[in-house]
């Protein structure tokens, strides 16, 4: 592994992901009081004789359900999904900067690495909820080092550097940067937003060597996004930010308000711990089918269920939070046939979740995604850009 800091820094031409078909089993249980869903053709064009291929159908009017982008509620959409009109190429649309860069473990003081540990298997008898769960008091990792983690910057085109700018950070960076960097281009460009900049990174989680990327109990992804703590934020504020900011002579707000975090699965769950437990740093938290279930290892007497605690006692328990949350969850998603007793059932947790912000009065939209499953692309290609019009709306700059 390379001792030092690499540096990539490129601008990309927006292009459109290939919409994902999947097979839908039976349905699980009704869905949350809903409008009526959506409209839409599905995502895949087919080809037009020997003309190429056809036009992409018309964009949903109404992505997110409902009849605007902005109030809050439980909406269903689906089970047609097609691209928003936001997320396709458009040469008029002012394209801001894309940089890469990567951060090592060797200079991180928060997180200098772990992975699995060899030959460890967890005794389902021992694990409260059965197998899936952590058993209290195991040691399910080892100390080492990961891969270069990959951080990509995007500065929206035209702004002052020296003025402080509002800021999104987005955990699975890879998997997510370009259709929120597709999204803030449009909006920026149709004054639905003011210029934001993205920060979007992966986490650590492939050993240095290893063949591929670790996830959940026992790997540094999960020691990072599924712990239920203060921790990753530090890390955000401590370590990344500094280093973004410094690499790019850029500032980012220090308003509350104006910083968001994003996330689909356990980088869901991350984003919303990170304005969970620090407030006075986020104000906007957009997620994916969020991972609020128990994922966590090492297990936390104080938590002990992991994300699953949210919505089980912490929100409610908790005096209401300045936080505007936009959620959604698939129909078919993770564990959606499960019972809730193992704790890994990811609709029971959204509804759950969904129910007791309602309950506690935050702003909140809630999107129940018909035939779709974990993190569908389909639905994150047609929601992005109306996700960030909704957690965004209200938000006027204050030059902090």
């Amino acid at each position: 592994m390379k001792t030092h800091l690499a540096l990539a820094s490129t601008l990309v031409l927006a292009g459109i992901v290939a919409a994902l078909a999947q097979v839908p089993p039976p349905a699980p249980g009704a869905a949350p009081a809903a409008a009526p869903p959506a409209a839409g053709a599905p995502a895949a064009a087919g080809r037009a004789g020997r003309g190429g291929p056809a036009p992409l159908p018309p964009a949903n009017p109404f992505p997110v359900g409902g009849t605007d982008n902005v109030s809050d509620g439980d909406y269903t959409i689906g089970p047609d999904y097609v691209i928003s009109e936001e997320l396709r190429p458009h040469a008029a649309w002012a394209t801001g900067e894309l940089h890469e860069i990567t951060m090592l473990a060797k200079d991180s003081k928060i997180y200098p690495g772990r992975k699995r540990k060899v030959g460890y298997q967890a005794d389902p008898a021992k694990a409260p909820g059965g197998r899936g769960n952590a058993v209290p008091g195991d040691i399910q990792w080892e100390d080492s080092p990961y891969e270069p983690r990959h951080v990509w910057v995007y500065i929206p085109a035209g702004v002052k550097k020296t003025t402080p700018l509002p800021v999104i950070i987005v955990q699975d960076g890879g998997g997510y940067q370009s259709q929120v960097r597709r999204a803030l281009d449009a909006l920026i460009s149709q004054k639905k937003l003011p210029p934001i900049a993205m920060v979007a990174l992966d986490p650590g989680s492939t050993p240095v060597g290893a063949a591929r990327a670790e996830d959940a109990q026992g790997s540094e992804r999960g020691y990072e996004y599924d712990t239920v703590n203060g921790r990753y934020s530090d890390f955000i504020e401590k370590e990344v930010l500094p280093r973004v900011s410094k690499q790019f002579g850029i500032r980012f707000t220090k308003d509350p308000d104006g910083r968001a975090t994003l996330g689909g699965s356990s980088g869901a769950a991350a984003a919303f711990t990170m304005a969970w437990f620090h407030p006075e740093r986020y104000h906007r938290v957009v997620i994916f089918s969020p991972t609020f279930v128990n994922q966590q290892s090492p297990v936390d007497p104080a938590n002990p269920r992991g994300a699953w605690e949210y919505h089980d006692h912490l929100i409610a328990d908790a005096p209401t939070k300045p936080l505007r949350i936009w959620m959604e969850v698939g129909e078919r998603d993770n564990g959606y046939q499960a019972s809730n007793d193992g704790f890994h059932n990811w609709v029971t947790a959204a509804n759950r979740t969904a129910a007791v912000l309602k309950q506690k009065g935050y702003h909140y939209r809630y999107v129940f995604a018909k035939d779709a499953g974990h993190t569908d692309n389909r639905v994150r290609e047609q929601t992005m850009a109306a996700a960030l019009e909704y957690v965004w709306a209200g938000y006027k700059p204050s030059g902090k």
